[in-house]
């Protein structure tokens, strides 16, 4: 897991953030797991920390990177 120790967020993308990742593990099969979870999660800390802030392009490319890594298949 990388280090996001020192990054902040506003609670307004902290918001986003939280919609981007609900909505992207809602749209994984089922079982879900945590690997993907935490994967999906970090792609999305990872792209708002390098400045976007649209709900719809967090959820998107942290589904196209777990397609690319899948992780615990």
């Amino acid at each position: 897991m990388q280090d996001f120790a020192n990054n902040s967020f506003n609670p307004d993308l902290l918001s986003t953030m939280e919609n981007a990742l609900d909505s992207a593990v809602a749209k994984l099969p089922h079982p879900v797991r945590s690997a993907h979870v935490t994967a999906i999660a970090e792609s999305i800390l990872r792209s708002a920390s390098e400045g976007e802030r649209d709900v719809r392009a967090l959820e998107t490319l942290a589904l196209l990177e777990l397609q690319l890594n899948p992780r615990g298949a």
